[in-house]
């Protein structure tokens, strides 16, 4: 059991010497135009070069997104040499139709799904089960299961799901997941280190003991963030908003602070035990990298530039 530690104060410290022992993953998007492909996959061949354990698409409602979605899945597992994780959700679809999804995937040589139950299609208040589809995520999980020994990952919420009414309700929910089947959880974005530990003790009373991965956002539009994490329960401290403060027009500071931001929360992470690290990285690679970088991860030499 990792311990809640607080280790405020010690900064100047955290960055004394590089790390050997971190293993990390990359969550990207699937393009919608061509100039977001060239942009993804210029990431994905960045981000390659720090061997991630492996690497997720993100998936939508509607058929166009999924077949985005499996598109991307399936040239990372052909052309790079990364284990790619297919997102898969309840939302819009019958059993049958998402277990002819999960099918596909076996068949293509996927082994990884990411299990989630899915936000509200757009313009929903609420979410609501797809008449014969699958209801949650742990049905979800029990019927990827169903089909094949896939590793499966689906996701925890350190400051409560939006849905959830309590923290109880919650890790009953997150319990469910694990009991169907799931390998490990990763979870929604947070800026506040305690916030993760606190909630990997409420894990652990839980009976929950598959590895917590924690989710790394690297903030670039803190306007943007603010709705966004509105939708998903993640709260923003007052010094976060702060440090963004007058960039708007500052692209480049804003990505440096950034860096520093997530890199230090990471640093943080690592001091309390965490070895896995989860970066949604907005299909913007040298944000990652650069944290990552700053983690303690090295590319090799002949990638540098």
């Amino acid at each position: 059991m990792v311990p809640s530690v607080n280790i405020q104060g010690r900064g100047a410290s955290l960055f004394a010497e590089p790390v050997k022992d971190v293993s990390v993953s990359f969550e990207f998007f699937p393009p919608k135009t061509e100039k977001m492909e060239e942009t993804l996959w210029s990431s994905v061949k960045t981000l390659e070069a720090l061997n991630p354990g492996f690497v997720s698409v993100t998936y939508g409602a509607g058929g166009s997104t999924r077949e985005r979605t499996h598109n991307t899945v399936k040239r990372i597992l052909n052309e790079t040499t990364m284990v790619p994780a297919a997102h898969l959700t309840c939302v819009g679809a019958s059993k049958e139709e998402v277990d002819d999804v999960v099918r596909d995937y076996w068949d293509a040589g996927i082994r990884h799904i990411v299990a989630l139950r899915g936000d509200p299609p757009e313009g929903a208040n609420r979410y609501e089960p797809h008449p014969g589809g699958y209801s949650n995520a742990a049905e979800l999980v029990a019927g990827v299961k169903n089909i094949g020994d896939f590793d499966i990952s689906v996701g925890a919420y350190p400051e409560i799901h939006p849905d959830s009414p309590t923290l109880a309700a919650d890790l009953d929910n997150l319990k469910r997941k694990i009991d169907a089947g799931a390998t490990r959880a990763i979870t929604q974005f947070f800026f506040e280190a305690d916030s993760y530990f606190r909630f990997l003790d409420h894990c652990h009373s839980y009976g929950i003991t598959v590895p917590i991965i924690p989710g790394i956002l690297p903030v670039t539009n803190f306007k943007s963030l603010k709705n966004f994490a509105g939708a998903c329960g993640a709260s923003l401290p007052t010094w976060l908003g702060d440090m963004f403060e007058g960039l708007d027009a500052r692209p480049q500071t804003r990505n440096l602070v950034a860096a520093s931001v997530a890199a230090e929360m990471c640093r943080r992470l690592y001091a309390g035990g965490v070895r896995n690290f989860h970066f949604y990285t907005l299909n913007r690679a040298e944000l990652t990298f650069a944290v990552c970088h700053m983690l303690g991860l090295r590319a090799p030499a002949a990638t540098k530039e």
